[in-house]
């Protein structure tokens, strides 16, 4: 390989190792946005904390167990592991938001390093990487997923789903006879500079798993993914402004930007292998998921102020299955047998590692601290000192 080739692949990775770290400020704004101003430095500090964590520990260790030797030819193996190492913060973002407003901070760390250190390495090792179960009936490296609609996605959504099963929901969000009580977002402008800080950051997420664009092939490859990113997120968004308006005569600005999110998630396992035509079919249907998905994990009390489990777990199964379907070459039922192998083992490992986290250091803040909120708890300081504060 030429050195002109070696140079342009690594600035390639580099620049969309920098566009994957936008997605930090981007959860961080998203979930900020939607919890209450009590709340709001609590969530900063997690998110913050998480990338912090989380990044060291796939240095020391993670990225080894995932991937075996630091060994790259055709870039840097330093922007090789930069670019992954983006990536690991991501599954415990979705956990995280998913259950804020009523968690303590160092759980959640503590959390961080087992996901980080053990969990997700495992199922990159599995998918992407150096695949200890190449060769039995567990094999699922054949299963075809671009950026991790499943590896990603829904193992942080599986993470979540687990930590709410052992949380619970915040207090007062659900009445003694079952109705909601509805929880309003407290900054509706972060939640859009959020939405689409992240959809920025897909772009870098999506485009650089391509791997490389030093070739006339490899650049058309680079361009079809990101056109296909682009185009779902723009469907799932439309299909839920038109939803909502059907539905409630209302334009709901939240779940238009969850509804364009759960489209790029959607998208995210098979953006390579697929039309643009059959990217818009995918993120339609990703936003239509995540329009119905919200209302009925409510129904079952499953409290997530973000909506993470809608636009991560639904539509990361979705989009694995989708690659099956539409995608050129792709198996479907390698793609079912990886969604259920990833989901077991990440539910699981995420079920036993919360649970006795919970037992030392509960997860859960006192019911007066709570009512009372976070920040002044958790981290002595209000993101909005001067507004008064509503119980």
């Amino acid at each position: 390989m030429s050195d002109f080739a070696w140079v342009v692949d690594t600035f390639f990775i580099l620049f969309a190792f920098s566009l994957i770290i936008l997605m930090v400020p981007g959860f961080a704004m998203l979930e900020a946005g939607l919890v209450r101003t009590k709340n709001v430095t609590t969530v900063l500090t997690i998110n913050t904390i998480i990338y912090i964590i989380a990044s060291l520990v796939f240095f020391f260790w993670g990225y080894t167990l995932a991937f075996g030797e630091w060994n790259e030819t055709n870039m840097s193996k330093y922007a090789a592991f930069l670019f992954q190492m983006a990536f690991v913060g991501k599954t415990i973002n979705i956990m995280s938001g998913g259950i804020s407003e009523r968690t303590r901070v160092i759980p959640i760390a503590i959390f961080a390093i087992i996901m980080a250190g053990f969990i997700y390495p495992i199922v990159v090792n599995i998918t992407w990487g150096a695949n200890i179960l190449k060769g039995t009936l567990l094999d699922i490296s054949s299963m075809h997923d671009l950026a991790g609609s499943t590896v990603i996605h829904s193992t942080g959504g599986w993470a979540l789903l687990a930590a709410i099963l052992i949380i619970g929901s915040r207090k007062g969000r659900y009445t003694k006879s079952g109705k909601v009580r509805v929880i309003p977002a407290s900054n509706i402008p972060l939640v859009v500079l959020g939405g689409f800080l992240l959809w920025i950051g897909w772009f870098g997420f999506n485009g650089g798993s391509v791997g490389n664009i030093s070739t006339k092939e490899a650049a058309n490859s680079v361009a079809l993914v990101i056109m296909n990113t682009n185009n779902a997120g723009l469907i799932g968004g439309f299909i839920v402004i038109i939803l909502s308006y059907l539905t409630y005569k209302k334009f709901d600005i939240t779940m238009i930007v969850n509804g364009a999110l759960g489209g790029l998630v959607a998208i995210t396992a098979g953006a390579d292998v697929v039309s643009p035509y059959k990217a818009l079919l995918i993120g339609a249907i990703g936003g239509a998921l995540v329009f119905y998905a919200v209302p009925f994990f409510d129904k079952l009390k499953m409290d997530d102020p973000v909506g993470a489990l809608s636009v991560h777990l639904i539509n990361g199964i979705w989009g694995t299955l989708a690659s099956g379907i539409f995608g050129k070459g792709v198996s479907i039922i390698t793609q079912i047998k990886g969604i259920i192998e990833v989901g077991i083992f990440a539910f699981v490992t995420s079920y036993i590692a919360i649970y006795l986290i919970d037992k030392f250091i509960p997860f859960r803040i006192e019911e007066e601290q709570e009512i009372e909120g976070l920040d002044i708890n958790e981290c002595g300081i209000e993101a909005y000192p001067e507004f008064r504060r509503v119980i």
